[in-house]
C-alpha cells in the first residue's frame, strides 16, 4: 500500500493506494468521528462494494445508513442533493456522523457538498472505484452540483478526512469509464510531468489491460502531482488552475450536449486536443508536442476532436460562464512546454475560434 499525504496543516489527510483495501475497518477507523456513518454511494456500485464497505465501517466502530443515489452525471443535480439530505434527517443524524463517500465522482461530489453543508460542516471520507475519481475527482476538496447554465457551479470547499482508493475495484468499471479516468492521467502528464507522459506512452496498453502494477502507479503518480498542486493552493488563487487543463473546453462540451451524453473524461479529452492546438497556434509549444498529446489521447481511445453540430458561438457562450472567467474573460490552461501550464485570458477570439474549427468533428 503507498501512503501519500495532502499537507494542509491541520486538515492534511492521507491518500491510501493499493489492492484489496476497501475491506479494511483499520483505514476507517482513525477517520470516523462519532459513532455513526453515512455510506453514500450509487444504484451500479451498491451491489458491487456496499455490503462490503458497510461490514468494515460497521467493524471500524460505527453504525451504518445507507443513502442509494441514482447514478450518472445527469443526476448530479440539486434534486439528488437532497435525497441526501432528506435520508440525513430522517436518520437523526448529527454534526458527528461521517458521511463516506463510495462510488465515482458524482458519488464524490454530491457526497461531499452535503458533508460542507450539512449541519454546517460534518466530516466525509472519499472512497473512490472508478479511475477518474482515484487519480482527480476524491482528492482536494472540491464539491458541487451541476447547473443547466454551468458544471459545477454550485459547490464548496471540504476536504475529506482520508482517501482510500482501492484498484481491485477498477476491474469491475466498463471499459468507457476507464478509458474516461485515463484523460485526468495523461492530463497530470502533460500539465506537470514529462516523464511521466513518457511512462504513459510506453505503457498506455497495460493500464487499458488493466494490469494491477500499472494503475497503481499511475494512481499514485496522479496523487501525488495533485496532492503537491492542492498543497500549495487550495483554493484555486492561481496554481492549482492549471488542474483544469483541457476542462474550459470539455466542460462546454459537457453543457452544451446535455450532461451524460459524453462522460466527463471523454469531453476532457477533447478539450485538451483542443488546448495544446491553442497553445501551438499561440506558439508557446510546437506542433510536434501537440501532436503527442493528441496521439496519446487517441490510443487512450478518447475523442480528439469536439462533437458535430455544437456549433463555436456556443462554445464562446458556454466558456464565457466556466468558473476560471474572469471579468467577463475566458481564460484557459495552455501549455507553455510539455509539463508546464499556465492560465491566459488574453486569447484572441479568432484564435480560439481557429482551434475549434480544426477540433471539430465534421
Amino acid at each position: 500500500m503507498a501512503s501519500i499525504r495532502v499537507a494542509l496543516g491541520e486538515r492534511s489527510y492521507p491518500i491510501e493506494v493499493g489492492e484489496r483495501l476497501i475491506d479494511d475497518p483499520e483505514l476507517y477507523r482513525p477517520h470516523l468521528s462519532g459513532g455513526s456513518a453515512a455510506l453514500v454511494t450509487s444504484t451500479v456500485v451498491a451491489p458491487l462494494y456496499l455490503e462490503r464497505v458497510a461490514r468494515a465501517v460497521r467493524a471500524a466502530g460505527a453504525e451504518v445508513i445507507e443513502v442509494i443515489l441514482p447514478d450518472g452525471e445527469a443526476h448530479k443535480t440539486w434534486q439528488t442533493l437532497n435525497l441526501v439530505f432528506d435520508a440525513l434527517l430522517t436518520a437523526h443524524c448529527d454534526r458527528h456522523t461521517t458521511i463516506v463517500a463510495l462510488g465515482g465522482g458524482v458519488v464524490g461530489d454530491i457526497a461531499g457538498f452535503a458533508a460542507a453543508v450539512y449541519q454546517r460542516g460534518v466530516p466525509f471520507i472519499q472512497v473512490p472505484t472508478t479511475l477518474l475519481a482515484q487519480v482527480d475527482s476524491s482528492v482536494g476538496g472540491k464539491t458541487a452540483v451541476n447547473h443547466p447554465l454551468g458544471k459545477n457551479m454550485v459547490g464548496a470547499f471540504h476536504q475529506p478526512r482520508a482517501v482510500i482508493s482501492d484498484v481491485t475495484t477498477l476491474q469491475t468499471l466498463p471499459m468507457r469509464e476507464l478509458r474516461a479516468g485515463l484523460a485526468e492521467v495523461i492530463k497530470h502528464g502533460a500539465i506537470s510531468d514529462p516523464a511521466f507522459f513518457g511512462w504513459l506512452e510506453s505503457n498506455m496498453d497495460r493500464l487499458l489491460a488493466r494490469e494491477p502494477e500499472a494503475l497503481t502507479h499511475a494512481v499514485v503518480r496522479s496523487c501525488e502531482i495533485k496532492a503537491a498542486v492542492v498543497g500549495a493552493d487550495e483554493r484555486e488563487a492561481g496554481l492549482r488552475a492549471t488542474l483544469n487543463f483541457g476542462h474550459t473546453f470539455g466542460h462546454a462540451i459537457e453543457s452544451g450536449l446535455g450532461y451524460g451524453q459524453w462522460v466527463h473524461g471523454e469531453a476532457v479529452g477533447a478539450g485538451m486536443v483542443m488546448a495544446a492546438d491553442l497553445s501551438a497556434r499561440l506558439g508557446m509549444i510546437p506542433p510536434a508536442e501537440s501532436a503527442r498529446i493528441r496521439s496519446l489521447v487517441a490510443r487512450a481511445g478518447l475523442p480528439v476532436a469536439g462533437p458535430a453540430g455544437l456549433a463555436a458561438d456556443r462554445y464562446l457562450e458556454l466558456m464565457a460562464v466556466d468558473k476560471k472567467a474572469s471579468r467577463g474573460k475566458t481564460r484557459f490552461i495552455l501549455l507553455e512546454r510539455l509539463g508546464s501550464a499556465t492560465l491566459r485570458g488574453d486569447i484572441p477570439e479568432p484564435q480560439i475560434r481557429a482551434t475549434l474549427s480544426a477540433c471539430t468533428s465534421a
